[in-house]
């Protein structure tokens, strides 16, 4: 009898198993938070230091259980962690480079186009050419690199944010919080689109 106990026991946690790690989800709260804060310190000029990495939240201790449930500890420790708040990683030796040429930008070549209104942010976490008649014919062409060298980037970063977390496939999760929060945190005067591709003024 203690036998046929045990092996339903073991059966019933491989099977939860199974189900708990198949349930990943994406971390929406977390990644908007990171993303505000990257984004913050792309757009604000005064921002000269970057905060430090986050740490994983320290587990908590082990809760006392009955010899019965101890089977399941050892099995389903993917359990507990589903439990607890995610912390998404943004902080990483590529995205630092990234910002920092992203920062350069802004406080250059692809503020100006946005200040203009030649450029602008679109729905999808890119730049655009808004207005090309706002800039001079024969800065044409260094506008659309910047705009190039920019999206670039963006596309670079969102993947990497996806990686360094492992898990690639919530790089277009990702990449729409951080769409988000380029239109949240634009300056005023700067235009944006609209869900619909229309382009509207911040």
């Amino acid at each position: 009898m203690r036998k046929f106990v045990y092996l339903l026991m073991t059966s019933l946690a491989i099977a939860l198993v199974g189900c708990v790690t198949i349930n990943v989800y994406f971390p929406e709260a977390a990644a908007q938070k990171a993303a505000d804060q990257f984004i913050g310190n792309v757009l604000d000029d005064s921002s000269q230091a970057t905060a430090p990495p986050s740490k994983d939240p320290k587990p908590a201790p082990p809760a006392s259980h009955p010899p019965s449930a101890m089977l399941l500890d050892l099995l389903i420790p993917a359990a507990q962690a589903a439990d607890t708040t995610p912390n998404l990683r943004i902080q990483t030796s590529t995205t630092e480079a990234i910002r920092n040429r992203m920062q350069a930008r802004i406080r250059g070549a692809l503020g100006a186009l946005l200040d203009s209104g030649a450029a602008g942010f679109t729905s999808d976490g890119m730049v655009a050419m808004r207005d090309a008649s706002k800039v001079a014919l024969n800065q044409r062409t260094q506008a659309n690199a910047t705009l190039a060298d920019e999206n670039r980037d963006r596309a670079a970063l969102y993947a990497e944010v996806a990686n360094a977390n492992n898990h690639p496939e919530w790089a277009p999760q990702i990449r729409a919080t951080f769409a988000k929060g380029w239109i949240d945190k634009a300056r005023a005067g700067w235009y944006y689109q609209n869900a619909a591709g229309a382009w509207q003024r911040k």
